[in-house]
Order: structure tokens, then C-alpha cells, then sequence
């Protein structure tokens, strides 16, 4: 019985993860919702609120003008703390209009690479450089600053803001050049790797992946059942390795690797429960399933 619904958990969220792209849209049209601003009101996602249709602020946004004038945004950093602490980087894998972007893109047949781990720490970088440390010291003027630079606010926010200008017949304010260039390079490179701005450069996935390994809901590997299969890590487009770390800080939690019956999503209220021995994976659910 216990091996029964272990697996029809785990069946679950698998077949679940193949309704992602309809969750994530689902979420787009909530972030988009005409004649609707909020914008004293943080939305957990990275989402430019310079964005004509734009429903709910940008934490990251917040972060760094609030850093600026030297004004400590107690609603964004409830919103990242309430929403790290709860889900962790579901967010980033169900929610997030960005990441909708590049999982879309990431359907165009291309040839694809994998990012280096290392090139992960970036992120922090970016979020304590660009969002911290230079607007805190230089003021939203300089050109680091990280809205001045952010692709996210090219795309939605300025982008659409020269083209409401232009048909209008008012003067246009085009987008900085170093803007646009970065624009052009990470929409380029979500042709041919998965997830670029989130694997490298999001300071708000940066933030989320630190909350995996302390958030309620979770990804749970049954150690006593695991065979070390590998099925995870070949299901995984992040180059993550599930089986060792169910936590690590690049997973967005997509739950492909659930296919894997070892591998359940869970919660804090069922985080002292032990496994039983009659819960391991058959040959049948780590073999076929590879597709």
C-alpha cells in the first residue's frame, strides 16, 4: 500500500510537469492584465512594471531603487522572503513571464549547449553589484545600475514604450545601445542553451535557488529507494543532479525528474515521515521512461 501511493505521487507530478507551459501561460495572462496596475504591490517574478500591460511591481526593480535612495523596501523583502521560504524556485519553473520566454524559445529546433556550473555565481554577482552595492553608492544614474541594463525591461518596457511613442507621433526616447545589446545576446542565447538569463544571471533566481534547501515545499529523494539510476540527471535540461542534490540552487523545479518514483515533491508537514522498504522504483518506471 505504502509503495502504491509513493507511486501515484510521484505519477502525479509527473504527469503534472507536461502541463507546465499551460501553467506558466495561465500565469502570463496574470501578469499582463489589462486596465489592472498594482504597482504598490510586488509580484514574486521577474517582470519589467515599466511594461505598458505590466500588473504588479518588480521586487528586483524595487530592490534596486529603493538601494538608491537608501530606503530599506520592506514589501519586496517580504514578498521574496514569504515566497523563498514557501516555494523556492517553483516560481522561476511555473510562474515566471521570463522563464516562459525561454522555455518558448527553447522549442525551436537548434543545436543546444550546457552552461558551466560556475558560470552560475554570476547571478550573485549581479545581485549584489548591480542591485545593491552600485545603486546604494552611485544612484540610479549610473550605467550599471541594473534597470539601465535589465533585458527584461528592454523587452517590455522600452521597446514597447518607443513604439506607443512612434504611433503617437511624439518624440521617441530610444533605449540605450548597451540595453539593446544585451537584449540581443540573451534572447540569442536562448536559442542554443536552456534558460541563459536564469542559469547565469538572474539576481531574482540567484535569491530563490538560495531558498531551495529551506523552502516548505520541496523535492524529496528517497535515499533507501534511489537506485542511482541516473534517469533524473538524463531528464534534466539544467544539468542537474537530482539524485545527489534535490536542492541545488539551479533547479527550477520543473518535475521532469520525477518521472523518477524516487523522487516525490513534498512539504514540511511530511518531512519527518521515514520511507518504506517496499517503496523502490521498479526497472520498469527508471527504463521507459526516458523520453
Amino acid at each position: 500500500m505504502a509503495a502504491m501511493a509513493k507511486q501515484n505521487s510521484s505519477s502525479l507530478s509527473a504527469r503534472f510537469s507536461r502541463w507546465r507551459g499551460w501553467v506558466q501561460t495561465t500565469f502570463l495572462a496574470v501578469w499582463l492584465m489589462p486596465f489592472v496596475k498594482l504597482h504598490n504591490i510586488c509580484g514574486p517574478v521577474f517582470h519589467c512594471y515599466a511594461c505598458p500591460l505590466s500588473t504588479f511591481a518588480c521586487p528586483i526593480g524595487v530592490l534596486a531603487n529603493f538601494s538608491a535612495i537608501h530606503v530599506v523596501p520592506f514589501l519586496a523583502l517580504g514578498t521574496l522572503i514569504a515566497g523563498g521560504a514557501l516555494f523556492g524556485t517553483f516560481f522561476c519553473g511555473w510562474v515566471c513571464p521570463f522563464g516562459w520566454l525561454q522555455d518558448m524559445l527553447a522549442k525551436i529546433p537548434t543545436p543546444r549547449f550546457r552552461i558551466p556550473h560556475w558560470l552560475g555565481y554570476l547571478r550573485y554577482g549581479v545581485l549584489l553589484g548591480m542591485v545593491f552595492i552600485i545603486p546604494f553608492l552611485y544612484g540610479e544614474g549610473h550605467p550599471l545600475f541594473f534597470c539601465r541594463q535589465c533585458p527584461a525591461g528592454a523587452l517590455e518596457g522600452a521597446i514597447p514604450n518607443v513604439v506607443q511613442l512612434a504611433l503617437a507621433h511624439q518624440p521617441v526616447v530610444w533605449p540605450s545601445v548597451s540595453k539593446i545589446v544585451i537584449l540581443a545576446l540573451v534572447l540569442s542565447a536562448m536559442l542554443f542553451t536552456q534558460r541563459p538569463w536564469c542559469g547565469v544571471f538572474c539576481p531574482l533566481g540567484a535569491i530563490y535557488g538560495l531558498c531551495n534547501r529551506v523552502s516548505a515545499v520541496f523535492l524529496r529523494v528517497n535515499q533507501t529507494t534511489c537506485t542511482s539510476c541516473a534517469l533524473c540527471k538524463r531528464t534534466c535540461r539544467y544539468d542537474v543532479v537530482p539524485f545527489e542534490s534535490s536542492s541545488d540552487t539551479r533547479c527550477n523545479r520543473c518535475l521532469e525528474c520525477t518521472r523518477c518514483e524516487a523522487i516525490t515533491v513534498d512539504s514540511i508537514l511530511s518531512r519527518g515521515k521515514t520511507p518504506s522498504a517496499g517503496d523502490a522504483p521498479t526497472a520498469e518506471s527508471c527504463d521507459i521512461r526516458k523520453s
